[in-house]
């Protein structure tokens, strides 16, 4: 069960929130195999409420509306202005959830458990405008301010991009489909990117620990198929457009690579 697409599958994008929590444990569980003995990785959680389409507070409801039959005597409607029948509504109370996002932070027990490295899955969240954004910009500030390593790894097509790296210091070599950004929290205005097209195998990516240590690799093409088979999302309707829809440059190589493989 693996992706048609070589690299990042842009239909995954619509399933994101299962997508982020199960590459996050994938990549602790990876990384966990290759740290020094007093270094750990750990998820943790952000919580916010998730603006919806950019716009406003999205919210995951726990409550359901559901219709009784009218009671004897009660009208479902009164006389309005006009005689224009209006329907009564009925007034639910209930109070919205607000979403966790996780995030992995490395931290070195023999020190009294300080932040080595943070590595962040972006989500729509991040990039779009509104509280998790905002949360997600203040701790992007926290970690350099306290000489945190971060790896920001953006594998969206849509929202923003707010990794580390300011817009005009990556040259047009590196502005691809998604985006790697990696910030070693010892140097100051150093940033290493990897360039990430649609077409191409995820990069095996260096995650940096304390500056006297050996970087750890982590293969993010791994963790992407290992989200795919185990999410079974085999399921995907390639028969249509992915949302959002891909650029006019690889929208056609899309197509033709699906149509080659009876999937369109």
């Amino acid at each position: 069960m693996k992706s048609p697409f070589p690299g990042m599958d842009p239909y995954l994008e619509e399933h994101w929130r299962d997508v982020h929590h199960s590459f996050l444990t994938y990549a602790r569980d990876e990384l966990q195999q290759h740290l020094p003995p007093e270094l750990r990785a750990r998820l943790e959680d952000r919580v916010y409420v998730e603006p919806e389409n950019g716009d406003g507070r999205g919210i995951y409801p726990d409550v359901r509306v559901i219709e009784y039959p009218s009671r004897p005597g009660r009208s479902t409607a009164t006389a309005g202005a006009g005689d224009v029948a209006v329907a009564e509504p009925i007034v639910v109370h209930g109070e919205s959830e607000p979403a966790t996002e996780g995030y992995i932070e490395i931290i070195d027990m023999a020190s009294g458990n300080r932040i080595v490295t943070a590595i962040e899955l972006l989500s729509a969240s991040n990039k779009l405008p509104g509280e998790g954004q905002e949360k997600y910009l203040q701790k992007q500030r926290e970690y350099r301010q306290g000489r945190v390593s971060l790896v920001e790894i953006d594998l969206l097509r849509s929202g923003k991009r707010i990794t580390a790296v300011p817009k005009d210091r990556v040259p047009r070599s590196h502005r691809t489909t998604y985006h790697v950004c990696v910030t070693r929290g010892w140097l100051k205005s150093t940033w290493e990117l990897y360039r990430v097209p649609l077409r191409d195998r995820l990069p095996t990516i260096n995650i940096p620990l304390r500056e006297s240590d050996v970087d750890v690799p982590l293969d993010l093409q791994l963790l992407i198929d290992r989200c795919y088979h185990n999410g079974r999302y085999d399921d995907l309707n390639y028969r249509v457009d992915p949302n959002p829809p891909l650029d006019s440059d690889d929208a056609p190589w899309a197509i033709e690579l699906l149509a080659a493989k009876g999937l369109r």
